[in-house]
């Protein structure tokens, strides 16, 4: 039993850090463990804590904890998750079979570094002519959203706290941004700015506390509005740094 509430800790775990909200992850581990004999499950998630405890059916408690340090939002690798944890309930897998199928969720394809440069470069272009930027705007934001990702993709090697991430990023947004007006390619930086911190904002997070607060668990829906809204402060430092403090904007 301690063995089988192992696996129903590591599906948890990896949903969590997939981006699952709470009650979704909270779920899956009581039906998980229900349908390895369980008799009792009491489960108690926030962001960065897990506790499980399972009741047998001989009058034997056993209680486990996770911690929960990262967030790495990945919903191909939640859909292998669901499925896995859909199968375990439905047809009762052996350990080996949970093993293999853990092992295959937690080793699915991942997009390339390329691809998300891309992306990145895509959706800031796309959110500048949204937001009523003309063709060169959308041009700047296509290069300036790849040199985001770049520049990232080295901050997650040097400093591990996401809040920083998006900091250092929405300087370099700023910075690039009105290096092109320096430059003389564009006269307005607001909506090149505005289409590239679009990849910053915490958008599956905030989705996440709303639906944590809407079914019930508080604590878990208030930490992740705390954090959205720590990012976000993140974001605009980023921006007065450069823009107000580098002298850009009086």
């Amino acid at each position: 039993m301690k063995k089988l509430i192992g696996y129903a800790m590591d599906i948890g775990e990896q949903m969590l850090i997939s981006g699952a909200e709470v009650h979704r992850v909270e779920e899956s581990i009581s039906r998980i463990c229900y349908a390895l004999g369980a008799a009792r499950v009491d489960v108690f998630i926030i962001t960065s804590s897990m506790v499980v405890t399972v009741h047998t059916n001989d009058g034997n408690t056993y209680t486990q904890t996770r911690r929960v340090t990262s967030t790495n939002i990945d919903f191909e690798k939640l859909h292998h998750l669901n499925q896995l944890s859909r199968e375990i309930c439905e047809k009762k897998l052996t350990e080996q079979e949970i093993e293999k199928k853990l092992r295959d969720a937690n080793n699915c394809k991942k997009f390339s570094l390329w691809f998300e440069f891309i992306c990145y470069a895509v959706i800031a272009a796309a959110f500048t002519m949204f937001f009523g930027g003309d063709i060169t705007e959308a041009l700047i934001s296509l290069f300036v959203g790849a040199i985001v990702r770049l520049s990232v993709y080295f901050f997650e090697k040097i400093i591990s706290n996401k809040i920083f991430h998006k900091f250092f990023a929405a300087v370099v947004i700023t910075l690039l941004a009105f290096m092109t007006v320096e430059f003389g390619w564009i006269a307005n930086v607001d909506m090149v700015i505005i289409g590239n911190i679009m990849t910053l904002i915490p958008g599956i997070g905030l989705t996440n506390a709303i639906r944590d607060l809407f079914t019930g668990d508080s604590i878990a829906g208030l930490l992740r509005s705390i954090e959205a809204v720590i990012a976000a402060l993140a974001i605009a430092a980023g921006y007065f740094l450069v823009a107000v403090l580098g002298g850009f904007v009086l």
